[in-house]
């Protein structure tokens, strides 16, 4: 199963972005039992059967929970919510200049420089 899902990612990212977002190269790899996106060897997103999950700053994730289909993740009914996530509904991920948005969003965060550059909270 997690070869399914490392190839619809893979197809997902790769409409969205090129295989690069400014000048960082992402790759995607086999995660437990989905697949994950990595930034420099950092992980930033997942597809797993509870969704597609992205990691995002505290203010953006509060802005997308707002939206319908937007939900935390947790991968297990009774199980801890992670925090820095949320699953996305196909609406949103279905959109490739919308998700690169998101992932551009989410990769400057997961790399440290989201701080330093206070780019936009969220326009998609």
């Amino acid at each position: 199963m997690a070869k399914i899902f490392l190839g619809q990612l893979t197809q997902m990212i790769d409409r969205a972005t090129s295989g690069r977002i400014g000048n960082v190269t992402v790759e995607c790899r086999h995660f437990f039992g989905g697949a994950a996106v990595y930034a420099n060897g950092r992980i930033f997103a997942s597809l797993t059967p509870v969704g597609f999950a992205i990691k995002l700053p505290k203010e953006s994730r509060d802005s997308l929970l707002k939206r319908r289909g937007v939900r935390p993740l947790r991968y297990f009914a009774k199980g801890p919510v992670k925090k820095e996530y949320v699953v996305l509904p196909k609406t949103l991920i279905g959109n490739p200049i919308g998700l690169r948005a998101l992932l551009e969003i989410s990769v400057a965060y997961v790399r440290g420089s989201w701080k330093r550059s206070k780019r936009r909270v969220l326009s998609v």
